[in-house]
This record gives structure tokens, sequence and C-alpha cells, in this order.
């Protein structure tokens, strides 16, 4: 008999007189509680950061996006090596030469990867240099191989590579620039900056965000008004023509590196004001809960209570944010440095890449040079598709 038949099956004391309690007075047994499951025991005790990688996992492709975009940053880290050529090395002897193939069998005898040699011959009417394959000439692909010289991270010298054409051939297997560059080799080494500058920028950005969205919403008031209208003084500024004024002022004499680093900052300063507003009311949200005012009660300095307590509260929020705020500092970076107010030789990015191929004639007699535009667009969409996931694990509402 349960215990609400029993309850309904006694009958009511008289008024006045408490009535009957039916409370177990003996020890508590947890054994005799129903057990959980495996299933049900591990759900419950995984941490949040946990909780997040399943949900993240069943993201496909956000997790995709996610092993694509480690594999490209790890690659940045050993360029030279992976990359066949320096590049800055010159083959004045294959100026805009198309992009060359890999064969694998020569007169139906299997040989392996190896390239025909190149004859070129010069167009008098156009001027256009013409490339033809020799197919008396074999040079077999090696791999792990001395090659060009370079310095790894401009510190240790160096000369082996993954991959190098075979003696006395080429391997340009994206083509040749103007100065006869190869194409691969420079949109390698041009990873390494058009990524990093991401997310250095995006550094800026969030410090900026955090630290001024941080203090808007936590004080409130006549700070946050001054806050507010900064913000949108900002952002109804269009952006390419600030970009364009803010580079200009940068001096000619400068090195490329100092280029570089101020083309970070000045991505950064344009990027802040969204994050600074995201954080600005998260922070009037949570201002208000007990353990914020706990915090404060015991003696808390502002400081700790926003970047202790409060901020830790949606990182998860700002790290979908940092991925989706990386292609715009990437996509920036790009269009100064096409537009010739970027990054400058000797450096190399994508943009400056691109910078090459703003004339359409060159597009329409040597296509490969656009080629440069594809690892943008495909950074950029798995930034996003990661963003996606990120935001989806990081919501507890799904």
């Amino acid at each position: 008999m349960s215990t609400a038949d029993t309850l309904t099956s006694q009958p009511l004391p008289p008024a006045g007189e408490p009535l009957p309690h039916f409370v177990a007075t003996g020890p508590f047994d947890p054994s005799a509680a129903e057990p959980m499951t495996k299933a049900q025991e591990r759900v419950y005790l995984a941490s949040q950061l946990t909780l997040m990688w399943w949900k993240f996992k069943r993201h496909k492709l956000a997790l995709i996006s996610g092993i694509f975009l480690a594999g490209l940053y790890a690659s940045i880290l050993i360029c030279e090596f992976l990359a066949p050529y320096n590049y800055q090395q010159r083959h004045t002897d294959f100026i805009r030469s198309p992009p060359q193939g890999i064969h694998l069998f020569h007169e139906g005898s299997f040989i392996g990867p190896f390239t025909y040699g190149l004859n070129y011959q010069l167009d008098m009417n156009s001027l256009r240099r013409t490339y033809t394959e020799d197919t008396s000439r074999i040079y077999p692909v090696r791999f792990f191989c001395r090659g060009d010289s370079y310095q790894f991270w401009g510190l240790v010298e160096g000369n082996l590579h993954l991959v190098c054409p075979g003696e006395g051939g080429t391997l340009f297997l994206l083509g040749t620039d103007r100065l006869g560059r190869d194409m691969l080799s420079r949109m390698i080494y041009g990873a390494r900056i058009s990524l990093t500058i991401g997310l250095i920028g995006v550094a800026v950005s969030f410090t900026l965000g955090i630290i001024i969205g941080g203090l808007a919403g936590y004080y409130g008031g006549i700070f946050d008004m001054l806050t507010q209208r900064a913000i949108e003084v900002v952002q109804s500024l269009p952006h390419i023509p600030l970009w364009l004024a803010l580079s200009a002022i940068m001096p000619p004499s400068w090195s490329p590196i100092l280029v570089y680093f101020g083309i970070t900052v000045i991505l950064g300063l344009m990027d802040w004001t969204g994050l600074a507003r995201a954080v600005r009311s998260k922070l009037l949200a949570l201002r208000e809960d007990d353990y914020v005012v706990a915090a404060q009660l015991m003696g808390a300095r502002t400081p700790r209570i926003v970047f202790r307590h409060l901020v830790p509260g949606f990182m998860s929020h700002l790290i979908a944010m940092a991925t989706i705020a990386i292609p715009s500092m990437i996509l920036g970076e790009t269009a100064l440095s096409f537009l010739g107010l970027g990054l400058r030789p000797p450096i190399t990015s994508w943009g400056v890449m691109l910078n090459e191929a703003q004339n359409i004639n060159i597009v329409v007699l040597y296509p490969w040079l656009i080629l440069p535009v594809v690892p943008v667009i495909v950074v950029i969409l798995a930034f996003n598709f990661l963003g996606d996931g990120l935001r989806d694990a990081a919501d507890p509402y799904r």
C-alpha cells in the first residue's frame, strides 16, 4: 500500500490535533535508492566543456571545419618545409608559366609521380609565352629532399623540403607569376601572414571590447552613455575609406614587420564595437545576480568581479564570436593589400598576391594568378561553419 493510500484510509484527527506523519525513522541507505544507469551517470557527472564537446561533435560540418582549420594553422609552423621552392626564388625561364600537371604513367608504364619538361615559345604578335610539355624529358618528383635554401622562421638555415622537382626539372603545380616565382610556394608562405593577422587582430579587438564593454555594462550611467555614443560614431564610419586613411598614415619608411603590426592594430581598432555591445548587454543582465551581489558585499574589487565572475559566465559566447570575427580580419588585410595600402613586398600574403591580378587582361591571359582567392573563400567558410557549431554547442537551450 502506498503512502497516498495510507493517508486516505486513515481517519482525520479531531480539530486542533496535528496530522499524523509517515516519515521513515531509520538511517538512510543510499543503496536502496534506484541506481542510475551508466549513461545517466556519465551525463550528470560531465563538465560543461564535456557537454559542449558532445554537442559540437554532432555538428559534422563544424567538426570537419575545425579539423581543417587546425591542420591549416599547424601547417604555417612549417611552411618552409612544405613549400617546394623558396617564395622569393625566381625562375626567369618560366615567367607566367601555367600550372604543371603531375603524371603517373608514361607510354602505359607506371613510373610514379613525375613531371614532363617544359618548352616555351614567344608569340611575337602578343608577346606572350606559350609553354608546351616535352614528353621526352621525364623528371620524377622527389620527397623529403634537399632544395632551395631558406631560414626557418628567419632563424635557422635549412634546405629540407617535403616535395621537390626532379633533378633539372620543374614543379609548378599552380603556375608562376610575372617574376617566375612559384605560386604554390607563395600561397603556402602567405598563409602564415594572412591567418596570423586574423588571430592578432581579434586579440586586439577582444581586449578593447571586453574592457570597454565590461565597464560600460557594469557601471552603466554616464560612462555607459558615452561609450554607446562613441560606438555609434565608429560604426557609422565606412570601413574601407577609414582603413585607407589609417593605412596612409603609416610612414612608407617603416619595415614590413612594422607595417604588419600596424595593419593588425588598424583592423583591431575597427572591429571592437560589436563585441563591446555584446559584452555590455550580457553584463547588464548578469550584474544583478545574487553571486555578483555576494562578491560586492565581500569586498571584491570591480576588475575581479568583471573578469573573474562575469566574463567567464559567457566565455562560450565570446569564443563563438571570435570564430566569426577572424574572417573579417582576414578579409580586411586582403582588401588593404589588394588595394596596395596594406602589406608590401618582400612580405607575402594572399592579399599581396591578389594585388598582381588587378588588371582584367592579366586575369584573362593568366587566370591562375587569381588562385589565392580560393584559400581566402575556403578559410572564411570554414570559420563560419565552425562558429555556427560552437554557438549551437554553447547554447544551453539547444
